[in-house]
């Protein structure tokens, strides 16, 4: 049983360390600040969660059972795409992004619309 949660190890490992890797090379060679804010957040967080799930298995491994992981993932899981989405509400108002379409004239769309309500 150990033999098989130290492959797992490893193997969870090997894709964190893949995804932490694939995040930071689109960090460093997308161009725009909306494609830099994609790779970051979709990859780092599956790569932090594997790291974490390889955690939980090698304290598993040595018999200190430890879920204090659980935690983390669960914080990461819900702050990433939060930070995420304001940091691309920002570009967007700033329009330092090339990236979104201009905003419909009907103004419905959430994040440019006026206080009053969508559609006013």
């Amino acid at each position: 049983m150990s033999l098989v949660l130290d492959i797992l190890t490893a193997v969870t490992l090997l894709i964190g360390a893949l995804f932490t890797l694939v995040g930071s090379y689109g960090l460093l060679k997308l161009d725009d600040p909306m494609k830099r804010l994609h790779a970051p957040t979709k990859a780092g967080t599956l790569g932090v969660g594997s790291l974490i799930t390889a955690s939980i298995l090698h304290s598993f491994t040595t018999g200190e059972n430890s879920v204090h992981e659980v935690l983390i993932v669960a914080f990461l899981f819900v702050t990433a795409p939060i930070s995420a989405h304001f940091i691309s509400k920002v570009n967007i108002h700033r329009q330092r992004c090339e990236t979104p379409p201009p905003p419909p004239e009907d103004r419905i769309w959430a994040t440019l619309g006026s206080s009053d309500g969508p559609g006013s």
